[in-house]
């Protein structure tokens, strides 16, 4: 047996022991899990009337037509007694405004209050949904200010008491309660279960919420903060040129020694990331590029999917044709390299499967993981590109190389006033929004 040969028989012995230590994780990570759910805990806290349990939620919309109705009817329908919303329409081009303007007048005369803000165009120097939750921020009167996304959907009354019950109950400063994806088309039961995997070996919860520890994470689809935190932080001043402004805040705030906490829902809201696999690729390609950062980091996880993900496929395939070409019987090479990486896939597939129930992707839906793997690989190279300029970011319209606003779309017409600036709750829209899909 040549030297390679061993090597290649040691190598299928090492990724099957790595597949084994991670399935014995995996059951340390369940016992470390916090998921919320609407039967966990009977309602409102009980000092939620009084002013310093006061909770802003504000939510940026940009064209989001098919979304935004759903998102504020099922906050609007929160049980928490003591809350406003606040929602940013920025600049949007579909029917956005009109059925924000709709919702804002069948809720005038209920609570909670709701109030609508336009912003016309973007102000330099900043990216488009930071500019628009600051001025959310600016409206805002409460205490605690939630910030949350137009595609997500409230699918409990108890979302927001929930959320304040955990944050007291913990000490917390910021709050980030992850989101349960939907998952529609083929394409996104494919690779979305690979990517947020990709993501978990670097941002496990129960790491984030050790305060002693350096892991900061918060999804931006859900992110609770005290305002002393918020103000603490430099708010959306200090991440205005970032595109993945939700995790950069959560590390401004472990650095303080403020307390982080991440924890999962099981029926509180949902989203749906993405609706064409090309928005997908752009945007976890923008997701990987904002969270890991760094060209080492983003390298570091493509070799790593290709070595413990896509490496024993390859081998036991290489194995299998080696084997029938050369007849070879039960004590050859070949029969035992082909042995080797069988046990490695099985190992692989059987934590995939694991992961994949744990996910709520579908367990059966972990036999396409080698293909998930594959599309992950790609859009993590499209990150490391971005990382190093060589290419740029487009999203929802605007183009950004690095954190520099290359291209807004479309410019401001002719004699139209370029400030961003906010229309007074009871106003009627003075003129239309500035063109262009600008903020995330």
């Amino acid at each position: 047996m040549s030297t390679w040969f061993i090597l290649w028989l040691t190598l299928a012995a090492a990724i099957g022991l790595i597949w084994l230590i991670r399935y014995v994780s995996i059951g340390q990570i369940l016992r470390k899990r916090c998921i919320l759910g609407s039967r966990s805990y009977p309602g409102p806290p009980h000092d939620a009337t009084e002013p310093e349990q006061r909770v802003s939620v504000i939510v940026a919309a940009k064209d989001e037509e098919d979304n935004i109705e759903t998102c504020i009817r099922s906050l609007l329908d929160q049980d928490y007694p003591n809350f406003e919303v606040i929602a940013i329409d920025d600049r949007s081009r579909d029917r956005t405004p009109a059925i924000l303007k709709g919702l804002q007048q069948e809720a005038a005369s209920r609570e909670p209050p709701f109030r609508v803000i336009t912003v016309t165009t973007l102000r330099d120097g900043w990216f488009g949904k930071n500019n628009a939750m600051r001025e959310g921020v600016d409206a805002a009167d409460g205490r605690w200010l939630l910030f949350t996304d137009a595609d997500c959907r409230y699918t409990s009354p108890k979302t927001i008491s929930m959320a304040m019950r955990e944050s007291v109950a913990a000490e917390a400063d910021f709050l980030s309660i992850t989101p349960v994806l939907e998952s529609r088309a083929v394409w996104e039961r494919i690779i979305q279960p690979v990517c947020s995997l990709a993501l978990m070996i670097w941002f496990l919860p129960h790491r984030v919420n050790k305060p002693n520890r350096k892991t900061a994470y918060a999804n931006g689809a859900f992110m609770l903060l005290r305002r002393s935190c918020y103000d603490a932080i430099g708010g959306h001043e200090n991440v205005r040129t970032q595109v993945n402004e939700d995790i950069h805040m959560a590390r401004l705030a472990k650095r303080m020694g403020l307390r982080l906490r991440v924890v999962e829902n099981d029926d509180l809201y949902r989203t749906r990331m993405y609706d064409s696999l090309g928005q997908a690729w752009r945007g976890w390609s923008r997701i990987f590029y904002g969270c890991l950062e760094s060209l080492p980091r983003l390298t570091a996880a493509a070799s790593l999917i290709i070595l413990v993900g896509i490496v024993p496929w390859a081998s036991l395939i290489a194995a299998l044709v080696g084997m029938s070409r050369t007849g070879a019987d039960i004590g050859s090479p070949w029969t035992m390299a082909t042995c080797a990486w069988l046990v490695a896939v099985a190992l692989m597939q059987f934590v995939a499967w694991r992961a994949y129930a744990i996910l709520r992707a579908g367990p059966l839906w972990s036999l396409t993981y080698l293909l998930g793997a594959f599309v992950t690989v790609g859009m993590l190279i499209s990150a490391m590109f971005k990382v190093t300029g060589a290419s740029r970011t487009t999203w929802r319209g605007t183009t950004y190389r690095g954190h520099e606003l290359v291209d807004q779309g479309v410019k401001p017409h002719a004699g139209e006033d370029v400030r961003s600036h906010p229309e007074p709750a009871d106003a009627e829209p003075t003129q239309e929004p500035a063109a262009g899909r600008l903020s995330d």
